[in-house]
């Protein structure tokens, strides 16, 4: 194979020595050396190397996004995609448009409706959602992926009764005045519709996941860490899936699979276990979920909802019933990743796996966002890792502080907090919740605002420098895999996996530059996967 020297770049290497070098010499998939430009190409740029101008570009080590859903991007390619509707009338008329391209009885499938967004209305009800679609179910993800829309005719073909026994943790909200369904369904209440919509092809699957993958690729994504099984028929489908496009189609990008805890005794009988795999497609975590989300208060709190004084949340287990799925896990020796948001649901977390010894790989704690000064130092353990989301700010302020009070604000995402404090932290985006677009995560991190906005961030002090912003989705997404010795920073010996930027992040005036920065190469194993 060519050796490849990538040259004339302003290459931040992100290692120990954080030095900046102006060349990079890939073998086979390899960084092999790196320096300056003339002794690079003096040392190997004989035999036929074939030498790649970045034309003074910046580079990083490839970007890392450590939590997303693939399959949920996929079906943004595939679905109603109502991410950033502005107002109920602008959301009613997408699935009025919609509606009419789909046959009577036909699903119509949509995802990322979020009233915060709403300028004007609230949450459409069962009877407008029927005006514009009378002749076809509808099923509606929120943002989140905790509530959910459905009309009249999703319910008459869900068999839906009022009698009938709704899962545990979830609601079916009534309106106190008519007592009747308004169409919204909380948490797991969902399963009441979604057992009765039909399966995608795999071949449908297939072509979403690729155009998700080639979209992440486009952001400068190198490797991803994504949580599909639920979404894509099970264990068994989701790694055929991804095993036909990565390994045996060559799509480039790098899938760290976290398996949901359903299918952890499946995942055994397979042979599977955390690392499983090559360097390309991997078996990760197995998840569950400890809580829900701040939106519908169901996030579990030590202390009432500022806005709500009775209500503190929801667990999604009881802590017997918790050790007995952490214990399942270790069984297994496998890591967890944990969805928690509030401290609550944090503080059950570490009190269980404080009882279970250690496995090879990290624990994550995915999301993180309510904390306490001591789960903080709980958290500070070298065998855990923060699994943060830095657009979540964007999402969820200014209501959230509603939902906490101003007190508890300052440890809401509290991420120089956790960095100071020792804590191991990665940067992913939650994809398809917030955009698939680590620049974007960057700049919430760095500014903890809003694109537009031009106050100095929601609680300001946990804002990041620019280079602690890029180490969460490099440095610290290769240490959430325990991949931290072949990714995360360009040194020898490591994947020759790089990101190239229009501007150089690290010289920037104002971070808003961030917003005008394109992606100009992602290379993926010393190939060019995506060039502008």
């Amino acid at each position: 194979m060519t050796k490849k020297i990538f040259t004339n770049g302003a290459i931040y290497t992100l290692d120990a020595s954080q030095s900046i070098v102006e060349s990079v010499v890939v073998e086979k998939g390899r960084i092999v050396d790196l320096g300056s430009h003339a002794d690079m190409l003096l040392q190997w740029g004989r035999d036929g190397a074939k030498v790649i101008d970045l034309q003074g570009k910046m580079v990083t080590p490839g970007l890392i996004d450590s939590h997303l859903h693939l399959s949920g991007v996929a079906f943004n390619f595939l679905d109603l995609n109502l991410t950033g509707v502005k107002s109920k009338d602008e959301m009613l008329e997408k699935i009025r448009q919609k509606a009419n391209t789909v046959a009577p009885g036909m699903w119509l499938i949509g995802m990322g409706w979020d009233e915060n967004l709403f300028t004007e209305g609230g949450i459409p009800t069962l009877e407008e959602l029927d005006h514009v679609a009378p002749h076809c179910p509808i099923y509606l993800k929120r943002i989140c992926h905790h509530a959910f829309l459905v009309n009249s005719k999703a319910l008459e073909m869900s068999q839906y009764h009022p009698t009938n026994e709704v899962p545990t943790g979830g609601t079916v909200v009534f309106d106190p005045r008519t007592n009747k369904p308004t169409g919204l369904l909380l948490e797991s209440a969902s399963q009441l519709i979604t057992k009765y919509i039909p399966e995608r092809t795999c071949q449908e699957l297939k072509d979403g996941l690729q155009q998700a993958m080639q979209f992440a690729m486009k952001k400068g994504l190198t490797s991803v860490h994504t949580n599909d099984p639920a979404y894509l028929g099970g264990l068994d489908q989701t790694y055929r899936l991804f095993n036909e496009l990565i390994n045996q189609e060559g799509q480039g990008l790098r899938c760290n699979l976290l398996i949901d805890y359903p299918y952890l005794h499946q995942l055994k009988e397979r042979g599977m276990y955390a690392g499983f795999g090559n360097e390309k497609l991997q078996i990760g975590a197995i998840k569950i979920f400890a809580d829900g989300a701040f939106g519908r208060r169901t996030a579990l709190l030590s202390e009432p909802y500022h806005d709500q004084p009775n209500q503190f949340g929801d667990a999604m287990y009881d802590q017997e019933t918790l050790y007995q799925v952490v214990r399942d896990i270790r069984e297994h020796s496998m890591p967890l990743a944990v969805h928690t948001i509030g401290d609550k649901a944090l503080e059950n977390v570490l009190d269980i796996l404080d009882q279970f010894p250690k496995v090879e790989y990290r624990d994550r704690i995915i999301h993180t966002s309510l904390v306490r000064e001591d789960l903080v130092h709980r958290l500070a353990d070298p065998s855990r890792i923060a699994d943060i989301q830095p657009r979540f700010v964007v999402g969820d302020y200014p209501w959230v502080i509603e939902r906490v009070g101003d007190r508890r604000e300052n440890y809401l995402y509290a991420w120089k907090t956790l960095l100071g404090s020792g804590v191991l932290c990665a940067g992913g985006s939650d994809a398809p919740v917030e955009p698939v677009d680590p620049l974007l995560g960057i700049h919430a991190a760095v500014t903890r605002r809003s694109p537009g906005d031009s106050h100095q961030g929601w609680n300001a002090k946990e804002n990041l420098s620019m280079l602690e912003a890029v180490k969460l989705f490099t440095v610290g997404g290769a240490y959430a895999t325990n991949e931290e010795n072949h990714k995360g920073s360009i040194s020898r010996g490591k994947l020759a996996d790089f990101t190239v930027y229009s501007n150089d992040l690290f010289k920037m005036e104002n971070p808003d530059e961030l917003l005008h920065t394109e992606i100009e190469m992602t290379i993926i194993d010393g190939e060019i996967k995506f060039k502008k």
